[in-house]
């Protein structure tokens, strides 16, 4: 599949796959939270905005699919938001950073302008249409939802959160 991208912004980089394996392609920073020279300080808590300088021309029924690199979120704590790309965007996309390591010590992390931070995949988007049914089919699941299918600690903490949130304990 061919992608056309339209550079939107002097310091963009063209994608690259890091493998000839890889599943993503990985996205490099243009201008972190509108500086184009000096970048920002990812600090925890507070997000970046980081332009990648690219526009993509993704056909028809399919999305961009925005995604964090381990190497960021393991390295340094930090997670690129999940985004999607529509069909009939052609806007420069952006992606959202957040720094979530809680150690103190920990220095703050510079993002800048040339680091790779994030990654995306292209994949396919069904369009579906809608039947308002009165009853669903019955599942062996059934209704169960979080933690329903891993154990009782989640279920634990879900019922304690529902009792705290009616005023319970």
């Amino acid at each position: 599949m061919k992608i056309k991208i339209k550079k939107t912004h002097p310091n963009a980089t063209m994608p690259t796959y890091a493998t000839d394996g890889a599943a993503c392609f990985d996205l490099y920073a243009a201008t972190v939270n509108g500086a184009a020279q000096i970048g920002d300080i990812c600090y925890p808590g507070h997000p970046v905005v980081v332009d990648t300088g690219l526009a993509f021309e993704v056909p028809e029924g399919y999305m961009l699919r925005i995604a964090s690199r381990s190497g960021l979120a393991f390295k340094h704590g930090i997670d690129a938001f999940p985004g999607v790309i529509d069909s009939d965007y052609r806007g420069p996309v952006k992606v959202l950073l957040k720094c979530w390591h809680l150690d103190e010590d920990e220095p703050p992390v510079r993002i800048d302008p040339g680091d790779r931070i994030a990654q995306a995949y292209v994949c396919a988007v069904p369009r579906v249409t809608f039947t308002e049914v009165e009853e669903l089919s019955a599942t062996a699941r059934g209704v169960g939802g979080f933690g329903s299918t891993g154990g009782g600690k989640v279920e634990l903490r879900l019922e304690t959160a529902e009792r705290v949130l009616r005023g319970e304990e």
